[in-house]
């Protein structure tokens, strides 16, 4: 009897599985399946945050298994369960709260009947036509001395047969900062030997260290997520914690979300989100004027700019004086010192472009036509000459060029058309000082700007391309500045960086990855304590390769509580001090189940 109740539970979960896997093919619903009355499965893969990614580096879609949150039954019910209600398998309701864990007994339990729909010796089950699964993980409480967090199960496979199956058992301990409870190397050495009945392991380290980290600004809704940090890796670890050696491999991995009013290039943002309202209105027809950035109107401004230009047009009215020149490289910059060295200056700002300098605090749709009105009277009068960009295609620009011959098309300052006049002279205003940079800070090619840069496309498109230059200005100003990199070092990653967007829209999220030598960074972290620390123990080669895996990180490494464990996660420190790192003991062991 029991034997055939394991049957059809088994029978019951496959035909689930391959259900989940089959609609998953398409696109992976964000809704849970449910199994009996109280597993919850949802499939993870593709672009999903993978919930077991700090201790299990595997790239394909996973089964993750919890605790149904809407049924609390007792162990008593187990049986039951299994006898009536093996068939219940509905989508649920997405839930809004962290996910609950089974109890270990029934982890296992699952893994047990994953294992057998999977083993092709099992005929007896009655499944046809064997698949191979996706792996499968299994939330735990914690509640067994070993204090199991997960449990997972991997197929083996020899082309599409499977040969056997890994079991991973992950217990987590912590935090804690009394490193007596922290492993011997050489203990963890000698119990993967006597486990897997090796002679020889190897062993591989990993190590995470945070270089900057965006720290909380005040009065503000959430917390940056903006981060800069290194993974390193290396072979032969001599000890636990160990600082990597500089022959190590190194990554560097940053994140960053523009508008930290820190950042050197902060009134750039300003003026990008300028830009932004201004396509926002064209888009919309509301516009909702910023806050101005000068302490004088936009108007008055405006008039002593025409006023300059008119009692300089019976001197050097192309290219004005250079203390004039001088004082408008400062005054477009509109940047602090810190900035003038890292993003530099242009003193070729042409009549547009000091004029968007003037006028992007213009603070109402009327005294926007009212600055345009003196700038359009001037250019019909012959007040003023000014000297504009070769290949310049602002609508203002093709009226100066007009100018020049003395006869000028008749403009109406009335609906969009002075929004996408400014919105234009704006562009390309900050197209140039994107390029500028590029060009002088990181020498990237022409080549790949072309894209960003572009005017083939239409205004929103080419705001949205400008919003990239800027978080890609961003990250090489930090990189610059805080890291102290050079050009050889910038040149690559505007490279990574510059591909990246070319191919996907603007995600301030993105993990951008730079290959770098650790000695170019290891005056950051040399004295550091690491967010993770990683020891990897394997033996065997190919499919016979069994691993054990012994970490500290600073932040857990599972989201799910712990319902019958205080031990877990409690606030422990040595002599009750806290100023040492507290760390999580993670450890992750591997045992095979051969089929053949």
């Amino acid at each position: 009897m029991a034997a055939e109740r394991r049957r059809r539970a088994a029978g019951g979960l496959s035909g689930l599985l391959l259900r989940i896997r089959e609609e998953g093919k398409d696109s992976i619903s964000e809704h849970p399946y449910l199994y009996e009355t109280d597993v919850k499965i949802s499939l993870v893969g593709g672009s999903c945050k993978s919930p077991i990614e700090r201790f299990w580096n595997g790239s394909s879609a996973m089964y993750i298994l919890q605790k149904a949150t809407h049924n609390e039954e007792s162990d008593s019910m187990e049986e039951s369960r299994i006898d009536d209600a093996f068939y219940t398998s509905e989508v649920l309701p997405k839930e809004s709260h962290g996910p609950l864990a089974l109890s270990i007994g029934r982890a296992k339990q699952l893994i047990s009947l994953y294992t057998m729909v999977q083993n092709p010796n099992m005929t007896y089950l009655g499944i046809s036509d064997l698949v191979v699964l996706p792996p499968l993980w299994v939330r735990c409480d914690g509640s067994d001395p070993q204090h199991t967090c997960w449990i997972g199960a991997e197929p083996l496979k020899a082309g599409n047969k499977v040969t056997g199956v890994n079991i991973y058992m992950v217990s987590c301990d912590g935090p804690t900062a009394d490193k007596t409870r922290f492993a011997n190397l050489e203990e963890l050495k000698k119990e993967h030997k006597i486990r897997h009945h090796s002679s020889v392991v190897t062993t591989k380290g990993f190590a995470q260290y945070e270089l900057i980290a965006a720290a909380a600004i005040e009065d503000t809704i959430a917390e940056s997520e903006s981060n800069i940090y290194v993974d390193i890796t290396w072979n032969d670890v001599d000890k636990i914690l160990e600082t990597p050696p500089l022959v190590s491999a190194a990554t560097l991995n940053i994140a960053l979300e523009s508008g930290d009013p820190r950042s050197p290039v902060f009134q750039l943002y300003r003026e990008l989100q300028i830009l932004l309202a201004l396509a926002e209105g064209l888009k919309t027809g509301v516009t909702e004027w910023p806050e101005p950035l000068e302490s004088e109107s936009a108007l008055k401004l405006v008039q002593e700019f025409l006023t300059d230009l008119k009692k300089k047009l019976d001197g050097d009215c192309v290219s004005g004086k250079k203390s004039e020149r001088e004082k408008i490289k400062c005054d477009t910059a509109a940047v602090d010192s810190c900035i003038k060295s890292i993003f530099g200056e242009r003193g070729d700002l042409d009549f547009t472009e000091q004029l968007w300098c003037k006028m992007k605090g213009v603070s109402s749709y009327q005294e926007l036509i009212d600055c345009f009105t003196l700038v359009i009277k001037s250019l019909e009068l012959g007040e003023i000459q000014p000297w504009i960009h070769q290949g310049s295609s602002s609508f203002l620009s093709q009226l100066i060029q007009q100018s020049y011959h003395g006869k000028m098309e008749d403009v109406p300052l009335s609906d969009i058309t002075p929004i996408q006049m400014l919105l234009e002279i704006g562009l390309e205003k900050m197209k140039k000082d994107y390029v500028s940079f590029f060009i002088g800070k990181s020498r990237s090619s022409l080549h790949f700007q072309d894209y960003f840069i572009s005017t083939s496309v239409d205004l929103q498109e080419q705001v949205h391309r400008v919003q990239k230059l800027h978080h890609m200005l961003e990250i090489m100003v930090s990189c610059t500045g805080l890291l102290q990199f050079r050009h050889e070092n910038l040149f690559p990653l505007t490279q990574i960086c510059m591909q990246y967007y070319k191919e996907n829209p603007l995600n301030e999220k993105h993990v951008f990855q730079l290959p770098i030598r650790p000695a170019l960074v290891k005056k950051f972290y040399q004295n550091d304590n690491p967010e993770i620390w990683k020891v990897e123990i394997s033996s065997g080669h190919g499919q016979k390769e069994v691993k054990t895996t012994w970490q500290v990180s600073t932040n857990a490494p599972v989201e799910h509580g712990t319902a019958n464990n205080s031990g877990l996660f409690s606030d422990s420190t040595v002599n009750g001090s806290s100023e040492e790192r507290l760390y999580f003991i993670t450890m992750t062991q591997c045992s095979q189940v051969q089929f053949t």
